[in-house]
């Protein structure tokens, strides 16, 4: 594969974004086309787990200067996931001594995002969503945008999340199921005044909180390293639960306001301890929006050829694992370096795919499997 190849990315999300950034600084020519119409997430979560997988695949994907901007934005250390009863009795402690500064272990979504755009320039298009492909004569793929324009690629890679539009083209019997659970993300900002109310139980790390009902909730701080302009500590907080505990059916979760949102996290906790009450009753009330949990159903290898997918578009994973992010940037690690190998003349494009589809679908799906043996310890078997 010559490095004049063109090589097209639909989705800068967590893993198309470090995909880009080591093609691009590999000398490779590729495009970034987003449906987002600025940098600034939408409602998809707050903070984001990097394990040593994460670590490993950043390091290899971005510049040095660049993974250490990511590294200082990133929020201070933390050792320990917890679980404990909806009163704050402990469950079970695990934690993870020996963690150094060079690591990273908690990042806000927003800031690794600004992370990851540096030095792409203008390589990365926002408010430009692939709508579908098709083959050319030549080979090619002629990739087909919302907004009725077009563009030649030799590749195109769909990072483009659950409800990718390449997937529904490249595999449409490839299915996503909804675990009929709901998640009510939010967050607490943090003053001196709501840091003293948080628990030293759920202080550090990441917390686990379930009755004895079907619902749980997840705390987690990110205390910035170094706060980037406009950006403050944060605790995070997140409720799971069916529609029907929460008293919403499934639809019309989507519509309420971020304010009802919260007042459906407040009623849903009122018999916990007082502590935890206290959380969600200082939440910042306009920070609330639903989540569904899904998961990618298995789907058997097909032809590699020069259209594949990446991270959630392919094994979309539900959080309870705390790994889709690092599956995402895993698999941007193994693409990366399958295509650099083509680039060097040493493969073919197909085969530099194929390569990577030989190690990113059993690997994803496995971990699909885990998180949802996870999500199945918490919420019963039937999950």
């Amino acid at each position: 594969m010559p490095k004049t190849a063109r090589i097209l990315i639909a989705g800068a999300g967590v893993g198309g974004l470090a995909l880009a950034q080591a093609l691009h600084h590999g000398g490779l020519e590729v495009a970034v086309h987003e449906q987002d119409p600025t940098p600034r997430i939408r409602h998809q979560g707050f903070r984001i787990h990097i394990d040593e997988n994460g670590n490993r695949a950043l390091r290899t994907c971005l510049p040095a200067a660049t993974f250490e901007q990511v590294r200082r934005s990133s929020g201070t250390n933390d050792d320990v996931v917890a679980m404990y009863t909806a009163q704050l009795d402990p469950v079970m402690t695990q934690t993870f001594p020996g963690i150094t500064d060079e690591l990273i272990t908690n990042v806000d979504r927003n800031t690794l995002r600004q992370g990851l755009l540096t030095g792409l320039g203008d390589i990365v298009h926002f408010g430009h969503e692939v709508h579908g492909y098709r083959y050319t004569d030549s080979g090619r793929v002629r990739v087909e945008f919302a907004d009725g324009t077009a563009e030649e690629a030799d590749l195109l890679i769909g990072a483009d999340g659950v409800g990718s539009a390449v997937r529904r083209q490249l595999l449409p019997h490839a299915t996503v199921r909804d675990l009929g659970l709901r998640c009510l993300y939010g967050r607490m900002t943090l003053t001196e005044a709501t840091r003293a109310l948080i628990p030293q139980a759920v202080d550090r790390g990441f917390s686990w909180v379930s009755d004895t009902a079907g619902c749980g909730a997840g705390f987690a701080p990110v205390r910035f390293r170094r706060p980037p302009a406009g950006a403050s500590d944060y605790l995070m907080i997140t409720l799971l639960a069916t529609p029907e505990h929460l008293g919403v059916p499934h639809e019309r979760l989507a519509e309420l306001s971020p304010q009802q949102l919260w007042t459906l996290a407040v009623q849903a906790t009122a018999a916990w301890h007082p502590a935890l009450r206290e959380l969600f009753a200082h939440a910042d009330a306009d920070s609330f929006f639903p989540i569904a949990l899904r998961a990618g159903q298995r789907v058997e290898a097909w032809t590699p050829g020069p259209v594949t997918l990446l991270g959630d578009a392919i094994h979309t994973m539900p959080p309870t694992g705390g790994v889709g992010a690092n599956t995402a940037l895993q698999d941007a690690q193994t693409l990366a370096t399958e295509l650099l190998a083509a680039a060097r003349g040493e493969q073919s494009l197909i085969a530099a795919v194929g390569a990577y589809e030989a190690v990113m679908l059993p690997r994803g799906f496995a971990t699909v499997d885990a998180s949802l043996e996870m999500a199945a310890q918490l919420f019963g078997s039937s999950v």
